[in-house]
């Protein structure tokens, strides 16, 4: 009993020294559930008929959902705590999941990514979570677990779904629902609530609001790249919708095919945005960086939807995933330089807030051009954008 004791208060000590182990944890079996999703929703919304427009309704109702509710659960957890809302988000979730992956028809699909997506509103509560246990100067690197955390379940999501595919498009659905509930066991077990005062978790939690909107826009620097994450998001989005039904239309590729691409580019983001981003940002500078990802997102796009040749495509996509691990840690590298010191969390949270904004608008402009204009529409849609921003970063010397 004595020697348990010991075992027990050792592993006591060390959780309560790695509260990012567990948050990494909660917010990547999340992510791994959320990632399942991706290759299989274009395929199992098809089997029920849906067209590529309601398809980019289907996928912005998560969204739509999500930025709503996430100032809600973060009201609740300034007020109650981190861990309980946490909990409750991640069980809902999992309900959620189970609610999809149970579907007969496409009223329930619907309702079941609106569910998800008020419960996937947890993302800015792990996120002052991390506020709550890290010191200001650490506060950069703690906030990488949650970059960390999309990148991995952005490559193990995709490939679980598509290997799971064949079995049935609700059979990956159904394991997020049961990944949900070994998240929830997870984190009751070794999250902790932190152990600081509410009217300091309300100081760590970022709020929007839209003097804060207007200050963002007001300063030289931090404005533009907003805007620009915005737009680049809003045309990346015409991609992430048309994806599936794009592969399945030009190559006959199933969902076993899309997500393991999906991987694949989830793979080069984790290798550029985990380690050797640093360095080329050292070396580079985040402007040229921008210019880059820019031009090689719009080419590489421009040929992702020009292109016959499968092979050709692969490389493309490699392109499309190298162009936006340089873009977006460029961005808000620039944008949190240019922030006034006291205000970086704020105006970051922000800039977030704009990329859920496009992937609201985005995913049914997408499938309008797919039905009306054709399967590489979107696509091209995409190319258009990047190359315009391309262009004007080229143009100027500074953000």
């Amino acid at each position: 009993m004595d020697l348990r004791k010991t075992r027990g208060m050792q592993y006591d000590q060390t959780m309560k020294k790695s509260p990012l182990l567990s948050i990494f944890l909660v917010v990547f079996l999340d992510l791994v559930g959320f990632g399942i999703v991706i290759p299989i929703l274009p395929y199992y919304s098809k089997a029920f008929g849906a067209s590529a427009f309601t398809l980019g309704w289907l996928m912005a109702s998560y969204s739509i959902t999500q930025f709503l509710f996430a100032p809600f659960w973060g009201s609740l957890s300034d007020r109650y705590g981190r861990r309980p809302i946490l909990l409750a988000t991640i069980a809902g979730g999992s309900l959620a999941m189970l609610l999809t992956g149970m579907a007969n028809s496409l009223a329930l699909l619907f309702l079941g990514r609106l569910v998800a997506g008020a419960f996937g509103a947890n993302i800015s509560t792990a996120s002052a979570y991390i506020a709550d246990v890290t010191k200001p100067e650490d506060r950069a690197k703690g906030m990488g677990i949650i970059g960390a955390s999309f990148g991995l379940g952005f490559i193990f999501g995709p490939a679980i779904g598509g290997i799971l595919s064949p079995n049935g498009y609700n059979v990956p659905i159904l394991l997020a629902a049961g990944l949900g509930a070994l998240n929830f066991l997870i984190t009751y077990i070794q999250l902790e609530e932190p152990k600081i005062a509410r009217e300091t978790r309300t100081e760590n939690r970022r709020h929007l609001s839209w003097s804060l909107v207007k200050e963002c826009f007001s300063l030289p620097g931090t404005g533009t790249p907003i805007a620009l994450f915005f737009f680049g998001t809003t045309a990346f989005t015409q991609l992430e919708v048309a994806f599936g039904l794009f592969v399945l239309s030009r190559y006959g590729y199933d969902a076993r095919h899309a997500g393991f691409l999906l991987a694949g580019m989830g793979v080069i983001g984790v290798f550029i945005q985990g380690g050797a981003i640093g360095k080329l940002a050292k070396r580079f500078g985040e402007m040229n960086l921008l210019r880059i990802g820019y031009f090689s997102l719009g080419l590489a796009m421009l040929v992702a939807g020009f292109t016959l040749n499968p092979k050709l495509f692969i490389v493309s996509l490699a392109f499309i995933a190298l162009g936006n691990s340089l873009v977006n840690p460029s961005l808000s590298s620039l944008l949190s330089k240019a922030a006034p010191e006291n205000r970086k969390g704020a105006f970051l949270g922000v800039y977030q807030s704009a990329g859920s904004l496009a992937r609201i608008v985005g995913p049914p402009i997408s499938g309008f051009f797919f039905d009306h204009l054709g399967p590489p529409s979107p696509i091209f849609c995409a190319s258009f954008f990047m190359i315009v921003i391309a262009i004007y970063s080229a143009l100027r010397k500074a953000l």
